[in-house]
């Protein structure tokens, strides 16, 4: 409990602390218009209070991913309480708090705009693909839990429910942010952060026998031999810690905020608070990791299980409310988030509900095909998911060089972006040739050898390039 208690309090201090210092070196100014202000078109520049900005962007990035990634993260042992803490603070919210700014100062831009700008043109398009890949693949893994659990709650089948989300996400992306969005996802916002509170207070309600630190690090995964803690930990635990798809999110709430001020809570404070989520569904799983009725069941059931054992009646209306409506939102987001960035790069205006269904229905279609493609195939589900999870952090990692990039340029400190870059370029290098499944199934230390070299690469690069750019300026 000890361990635990100081990873909330550390967590805290990061948003107060570091926060405020990022906050510092990337340089707000509260009397610049914010995009907001200059390009309100009433679909998707729409200005809203800051409250219900922070609860909607906390909801689009947190969804059920820190709960079910720190579910699966807790096999590793009392390490993923490390990372979700320290990658949280000093990964995850630079990246989210440093991109979403970086949108606001240049129009609402989605993510491969700022690509573009600071890695190249060719890079933009690459990262454009990649993002539409993930973008859809999100759509479709986020459908597969909440029509299952509906399934099991109603007589229809699971395609029925599938399809009746997806006529949802058709709905809700085509509409105004503020119709839907703006009105209800605030709701569900706060619901998860009761929820999570209440989960909290029953930790230190019935004091579980949770790991410190002091334990030791060693690897507690069933199958420590083909999961070393680095890489597959630090892909595992993505929402949780430092996400890609978070970036993605951040130019929909760029496009609605009045102030630059407002950045530090809405794009670092909702980080933050999703490393929260993480650590106490971290900590709710392992209190249960070793209970009869959880042993071989999903995190779904998990979820509700917890819940349901801790807050009772309440508790399983939350944990329903999670397990469906948090998917459901930000497979819905998600889309939106695609039809924005494919819109932004064929430079197609999207005041008229035509022009949105133009660039919406293929994108639609893409992701209900690869929802019906995973369960077609054995083990499809299974594999997409962890393409997804790699794909989320390799959008992370390059999201993490563009930045460096531009601390680089403007003469601030490009380290608080550069660390992180280099460290997650060793991890998604080394992933992919760790992997069993997915990847070449290398020898870890041939796995970690080559990826040295190609993190060692790209350093360079950085270097050689940051210094041509400041030589051919003079």
């Amino acid at each position: 409990m000890i361990t635990f208690t100081l990873a909330i309090v550390l967590l805290v201090a990061g948003y107060l602390l570091y926060g405020r210092l990022v906050e510092r070196i990337f340089g707000v100014d509260k009397n610049r218009p914010t995009p907001v202000k200059t390009m309100e078109d009433g679909v998707d520049y729409i200005p809203m209070k800051p409250w219900k900005i922070f609860l909607i962007q906390f909801l689009n990035i947190a969804g059920v991913g820190p709960i079910f990634g720190a579910i699966m993260g807790v096999q590793f042992g009392s390490s993923s309480f490390l990372w979700i803490v320290f990658g949280s603070i000093f990964a995850g919210a630079v990246h989210d708090y440093i991109s979403g700014m970086l949108s606001i100062r240049n129009g609402g831009c989605s993510l491969p705009e700022i690509h573009g700008m600071y890695l190249g043109e060719r890079m933009k398009k690459v990262m454009l693909g990649l993002m539409v890949v993930l973008l859809v693949m999100t759509g479709a893994v986020f459908v597969s839990a909440p029509a299952e659990l509906l399934k099991e709650l109603t007589s229809w089948n699971f395609y029925i429910w599938s399809v009746i989300i997806f006529l949802y996400y058709v709905i809700a992306t085509l509409l105004p942010i503020d119709k839907i969005i703006g009105r209800i996802y605030p709701l569900f916002g706060f619901c998860i952060l009761f929820m999570v509170v209440g989960i909290m207070c029953c930790i230190f309600f019935y004091h579980p026998q949770l790991p410190e630190i002091w334990d030791g690090l060693s690897n507690k995964h069933p199958q420590a031999d083909t999961m070393p803690i680095f890489p597959m930990m630090f892909i595992s635990i993505a929402c949780g810690a430092l996400s890609g798809f978070h970036a993605t999110q951040s130019p929909m709430m760029a496009r609605c905020m009045t102030n630059e001020k407002q950045g530090r809570p809405i794009f670092y404070g909702a980080m933050i608070s999703e490393g929260i989520v993480a650590l106490v569904w971290a900590a709710a799983a392992t209190a249960f990791i070793h209970d009869p009725a959880c042993q071989g069941v999903g995190a779904a059931t998990l979820v509700d299980y917890i819940c349901s054992s801790w807050l009772g009646t309440v508790g399983s209306i939350l944990a329903l409310l999670g397990v469906v409506a948090a998917p459901i939102t930000t497979g819905d987001t998600a889309l939106r988030s695609a039809r924005l960035i494919v819109a932004d790069f064929l430079h197609y205006e999207q005041k008229n509900t035509k022009s949105r269904l133009l660039v919406a229905i293929p994108i639609f279609a893409a992701s209900f095909g690869v929802l019906l493609f995973s369960l077609r195939s054995p083990g499809g589900f299974d594999m997409i998911w962890r393409y997804f999870a790699w794909t989320n952090q390799i959008l992370a990692t390059v999201t993490l060089w563009a930045l460096s990039v531009y601390l680089y340029r403007e003469k601030k400190c490009f380290y608080i972006t550069l660390l992180p870059a280099i460290f997650m370029t060793m991890v998604v290098s080394s992933y992919i040739f760790i992997a069993q499944k997915e990847g070449f199934g290398l020898a870890p230390m041939v796995a970690y050898s080559i990826a040295a070299v190609i993190t060692l690469s790209l350093l360079v690069l950085f270097v050689v390039k940051m210094r041509n750019k400041v030589g051919s300026k003079k």
